[in-house]
């Protein structure tokens, strides 16, 4: 998707009309006649006690003086009521109370002076533009609109997720992989939640604001309801309301539709309790209580190892490539890329038949990007639509279906382009892919359209980072997104376009 390109427009501001200059003027004139006025007054007051104009009518020479002062502060207050009605006729011409107005300073959409977070979710992009106003950094905002995500998109992720990630820390050039590590049996047919303590862990490296902060936002959303959006609506409709009632269907037992209001009160006790909790290691040991209680297991034995690893890295003419280590599919994706770049061909096929799985996974994603460069990637699934379609009756908690080891995770593969200072196209670029193992080589694609792109660039004028073409849709449902930065400014864009909403500062 590209964003059209729209000058910066500054607007002069006047200050001054032609007409001030006889306003002076008649200002100067109000002074003078004050001057003499008041030194005509003063003269009269300092007249010796016993000269005869000290009497008037008789009256002895103190009631002269008391005369002359009331004389004295009825022309002062004239003279103040006369150039406060000036002024004020200045005012109403000039404006010169008021500030003045400010600069007009027009951007293309999708750019952002500061900071910027994309998401399937409307309210989460809200609640990571929040966060990002409120000081909080990229790792903040992504990780507070990943667990708002765990709270209005259900069928896609949750606390029962596996989260994958990829930060690029702007200050260090470090790029740091989130790994959920492999997956793990909770009970037959059912995932070991991780999100809590992954998510937990790359706030505690790299957050800013206090965990807690992160978490009240979907807390209140679990507690006080949202609103089901088109993707929850679309996806109740195609699953059914099996094993998912009462949460997400009316009292009649058909599935909550477009608008409807859907709580998560259990949930909503989940998060306030982790929100306490002052380690990643004990973040998700209150939900694994829970989780076995209803299971009637004992303790589980297994336990979450999510881990903040180096991310693999590529180097090549145009910059290095990060992205995340196997069992994500980083390593395939990376070995696409190779071969691409050493056969010289500018358009592959985008749609190879590569990490081909018996069920399409189904994942989230967002993307958070600031004007220095800094950026988050998260991509998080259940592994089928609504995961094992088990609702966990104290916990709220949809638990995932994904427990085979050595699966691939197909749908994992964020990647940052950082270039080479000579580039003046970008300074990094992100992208994350959602849908098929097909959509994520549109990633490749989309990547490598990048690459051959001719960059050209006219000093000291801003261009709108070019975005992935409509075109990369074609291999099935899915969704791209898109971050960068360029000339200290943040960008985003999707494809397709419009699917995920936006929001920056």
């Amino acid at each position: 998707m590209e964003a059209s390109a729209e000058p910066v427009l500054y607007q002069k501001l006047q200050i001054w009309e032609p007409n001030m200059e006889s306003e002076e003027e008649e200002e100067e004139e109000l002074e003078e006649e004050e001057e003499e006025t008041s030194e005509s007054l003063v003269l009269y007051l300092r007249r010796p006690l016993d000269a005869p104009g000290n009497k008037v009518d008789g009256l002895p020479g103190a009631w002269a003086r008391l005369v002359a002062a009331l004389l004295l502060l009825a022309v002062s207050c004239s003279l103040a009521v006369r150039q406060f009605q000036r002024r004020g006729s200045l005012t109403g011409r000039f404006g010169s109370v008021a500030a003045p107005p400010a600069s007009v300073h027009s951007h293309p959409t999708g750019v952002y002076h500061h900071g910027a977070i994309i998401s399937p979710a409307a309210t989460c992009s809200h609640l990571g533009q929040e966060l990002l106003a409120a000081g909080g950094n990229v790792v903040d905002a992504g990780v507070g609109a990943s667990l708002c995500l765990a709270v209005v998109h259900p069928h896609a992720t949750g606390l029962g997720a596996m989260f994958w990630g990829l930060f690029h820390n702007s200050s260090s050039a470090n790029t740091t992989a989130l790994m959920s590590g492999p997956a793990q049996t909770l009970a037959p047919g059912l995932g070991l939640p991780t999100a809590l303590p992954a998510l937990h862990l790359l706030h505690a490296h790299f957050g800013h604001l206090p965990w807690s902060r992160l978490l009240m936002g979907p807390t209140m959303l679990a507690q006080e309801g949202f609103l089901v959006d088109e993707p929850l609506a679309r996806a109740l409709a195609t699953q059914g309301t099996k094993g998912l009632c009462p949460l997400f269907c009316h009292a009649d037992g058909t599935p909550l539709g477009l608008g409807d209001r859907a709580t998560n009160p259990k949930l909503a006790a989940v998060l306030g309790r982790a929100a306490l909790t002052p380690t990643p290691a004990l973040a998700g040991d209150e939900l694994l209580s829970l989780l076995a209680r209803d299971l009637g297991l004992e303790e589980p034995s297994a336990r979450p190892m999510p881990t903040l690893v180096p991310a693999l890295q590529f180097s090549m003419a145009q910059g290095t490539l990060f992205t995340t280590p196997g069992p994500s599919a980083g390593p395939e994706l990376l070995a696409l890329l190779k071969a691409a770049l050493h056969s010289g061909e500018p358009h592959p096929d985008p749609c190879p038949p590569l990490l081909q799985t018996a069920v399409t996974p189904v994942s989230s994603i967002l993307a958070t990007v600031d004007s220095s460069g800094a950026m988050l990637l998260l991509t998080s699934s259940l592994n089928s639509s609504f995961g094992s379609g088990h609702v966990s009756p104290s916990s709220g908690v949809l638990l995932s279906d994904l427990v085979d080891r050595s699966a691939t995770s197909a749908w994992a593969c964020p990647l940052v382009l950082r270039v080479s200072p000579d580039d003046t196209e970008a300074d990094v670029m992100g992208l994350v892919a959602s849908g098929n193992p097909k959509m994520a080589r549109a990633m490749t694609r989309a990547l490598l359209s990048h690459l051959t792109r001719p960059q050209t660039h006219t000093q000291h004028q801003q261009q709108p980072q070019q975005g992935p073409t409509e075109s990369s849709s074609t291999c099935g449902q899915g969704t791209l997104l898109q971050v960068a930065t360029h000339a200290e400014h943040s960008h985003v864009s999707s494809v397709p376009s419009g699917c995920c909403p936006f929001e920056g500062f």
